[in-house]
């Protein structure tokens, strides 16, 4: 199965993100809001992408107690997100808040361990002598997934220990993609959109792999034919 797509709108105006949308026309359907453009532009955004007759991943990482997440993902559901993103650490009662909230139509995603930290950098965060990246994602995952989310947020690097532990119908999205040869920027754990795909993963978000390139539906061509490559 190849996965779907997302393209990440991850600009500071709304014009800029529109002028993306329209520059890929008809060769994406999902756009991924985070928290900068959401913060510029504010839930306009979603619905106008919405209209447009685009999926939104609605990438927020809510993390605040149950009653605060609950209306927080009720209120990005109703803007017409498709996905919306929740911090598994913030526990199994935030979690099944943020699936009430967001009710059916809405699939509510548990943040593992961001793309950014090294396992030293998690040792750090977490206030131990060493961590494990893959055993703390999949450890996150699990409680992802016993609060009833529809999938989990992780590095390619631990999508097949996941998926091994949850077969679908759990979906892993997995951002933090380059082509062969890119740069990691400010990514610890990185890989190529074939090898996110050959593990198993639900779901590719490509932010600079192509929004950074001149010409951005020549990317996202360049992408979805190494993906057709088997």
């Amino acid at each position: 199965m190849i996965p779907r797509i997302i393209v990440a709108l991850d600009v500071g105006s709304q014009a800029a993100a529109l002028a993306m949308v329209d520059a890929l026309g008809e060769d994406c359907d999902f756009f991924k809001v985070g928290s900068e453009l959401f913060t510029a532009a504010g839930p306009p955004i979603v619905e106008k992408l919405a209209a447009r007759g685009k999926d939104v991943f609605l990438d927020l990482k809510f993390h605040d107690i149950p009653a605060t997440v609950r209306s927080a993902a009720r209120s990005g559901a109703s803007l017409g997100a498709r996905l919306l993103t929740v911090h598994s650490s913030g526990g199994r009662s935030m979690i099944e808040a943020a699936v009430e909230g967001a009710g059916d139509k809405c699939g509510v995603l548990g943040v593992t361990v961001l793309t950014s930290l090294s396992p030293v950098e998690l040792a750090d965060a977490l206030g131990r002598p060493f961590a494990d990246v893959e055993l703390e994602a999949t450890r996150l995952a699990s409680v992802a997934r016993s609060a009833g989310a529809r999938g989990v947020v992780c590095a390619a690097s631990e999508v097949r220990t996941i998926r091994r532990q949850f077969s679908e119908p759990f979906e892993i999205l997995v951002p933090g993609l380059r082509m062969p040869g890119g740069a990691r920027q400010d990514q610890a754990r990185v890989a190529t959109p074939r090898e996110a795909a050959d593990s198993g993963a639900n779901y590719l978000v490509l932010g600079r792999a192509v929004t950074s390139r001149p010409d951005i539906a020549a990317a996202l061509l360049e992408v979805r034919a190494s993906l057709a490559i088997h």
